[in-house]
């Protein structure tokens, strides 16, 4: 069994009085009626002014960009400074709710402002977006490893990527790739984006009046994709890597938070038997990863405890994954308010700069991962090597990121004149 396998928001839930309302006992009673229907017919949310900006959600994207790639790399000494080595969770649960977060954030408020069509047209224009761009990945990761493979004369590559079935029949193949169910390795995030960002019209409609109802679907879903084993099937065999029908649960509580279920968790998270909870659970879960490396402390688990636990489940979202990633979220929020000064430090920019165009990045760490692969495979594996490459890739990361921020801020002054929040989910903390 390998490692791989095995944020509260200012949003406002509910609908605030209005400040010039008498109270009851003084109310005539013929205006009765007519406040009692506006409370009934009110949104169940309400979402803070345009242009406020949650800096720890790009801050924790682009860390969880920055660990995909590193986790992407062939295993070395670097490898043992990402979360996957710690705990249950690792950078996905991290990117994937943060999506939710950043998805609802955005188009939650034009979904308020003008309407379901206008909110579900400008969704849909964000998932082709995202889609053209899982295209394009493919398309190139291709031609990355054909190249590599057909010029050092190392078929290896292919087989190990995970295009071995292109080469055999690439028209097949290529149809399968368009209805994303044939996906290279290292490929499977992307698609359940789309996936889980075509669902969001659904769920910001049903959340626009139950959100917490919206929150108890979305668990009934999780639990019946487990009961069931229901699941997505890949081309030539098998199933997708992530399970949407159960990532979904994260997505759906990322927007949740978003949209007013974070401050209604407030004092929870604020108690400090919350805190020692999930202090003691990340304990545990640490130790249980110990026992991965060092089996002699396997004997102080009890057997039972290990045959309930195993196998941690990452295709389906495993429960002990999921409520490992609340525990860190707990004490994030708790331990890193959203006034704190270092997020307008020197040193955390090139992180911010990178989660702030989150889906440029990914494409390129990909990209860069693979080509890592192959020099350390061809030319040093050595620690040294795999140092090189894995800090070469986060400045690579961090250039392009702000070549992309420039151009936006600079360059493009004729689109900054017309830019505006409801569109554009990099505005909310990543695209």
């Amino acid at each position: 069994m390998t490692i791989a396998d095995h944020v509260t928001g200012s949003t406002i839930a509910g609908t605030a009085k209005p400040a010039d309302a008498k109270p009851a006992d003084s109310t005539p009673v013929d205006s009765k009626p007519a406040g009692a229907k506006t409370r009934a017919t009110a949104p169940a949310i309400t979402l803070p002014a345009i242009g406020e900006r949650e800096l720890r959600l790009d801050l924790f994207r682009g860390l969880a960009l920055w660990l995909i790639f590193i986790d992407h790399l062939p295993p070395s000494l670097l490898t043992w400074f990402t979360i996957r080595n710690y705990g249950f969770s690792d950078a996905t649960e991290i990117f994937i709710f943060i999506s939710g977060y950043t998805a609802a954030f955005v188009y939650g408020r034009a979904m308020l402002e003008s309407g379901v069509v206008i909110a579900t047209a400008r969704i849909l224009r964000r998932v082709w977006q995202i889609y053209v761009a899982h295209v394009f990945l493919f398309t190139i990761f291709l031609a990355e490893i054909s190249y590599v493979a057909t010029r050092f004369e190392n078929p290896l590559y292919t087989e190990e990527m995970g295009i071995m079935d292109f080469l055999k029949q690439p028209d097949v193949t290529i149809v399968q790739a368009l209805l994303l169910r044939f996906r290279p390795v290292n490929m499977d995030v992307l698609p359940l984006y789309i996936v889980l960002m075509l669902a969001l019209p659904l769920i910001l409609w049903s959340m626009k009046w139950r959100p917490d109802v919206t929150l108890g679907l979305s668990v009934v879903l999780y639990a019946v994709t487990w009961e069931y084993d229901l699941y997505f099937s890949a081309y030539p065999n098998g199933f997708w890597a992530f399970n949407p029908l159960a990532w979904q649960l994260l997505f759906v509580f990322g927007a949740w938070c978003a949209l007013g279920g974070a401050r209604r968790m407030s004092r929870i998270l604020a108690s400090p038997v919350t805190m020692w909870i999930a202090i003691a659970y990340l304990a545990a879960a640490f130790y249980v990863t110990l026992t991965w490396y060092v089996p002699q402390l396997s004997q102080f688990m009890p057997k039972r405890v290990e045959q309930w636990m195993y196998p941690i489940d990452k295709t389906d979202l495993d429960v002990l994954r999921f409520t490992h990633f609340l525990a860190l979220a707990a004490l994030t929020v708790r331990f890193l308010p959203r006034d704190w000064p270092g997020l307008k430090s020197r040193w955390l920019r090139p992180l911010i700069l990178c989660g702030q165009h989150s889906l440029e990045i990914f494409c390129l760490g990909v990209f860069l991962a693979f080509a890592g692969h192959f020099i350390l495979a061809e030319v040093s594996g050595g620690a040294a090597m795999h140092a090189l490459i894995s800090l070469s890739g986060v400045l690579i990361m961090w250039g392009v990121a702000w070549v992309i921020s420039w151009y936006k801020r600079v360059a493009d002054k004729s689109g900054a004149k017309t830019k505006n929040a409801v569109g554009n989910a990099d505005l909310a903390g990543g695209g």
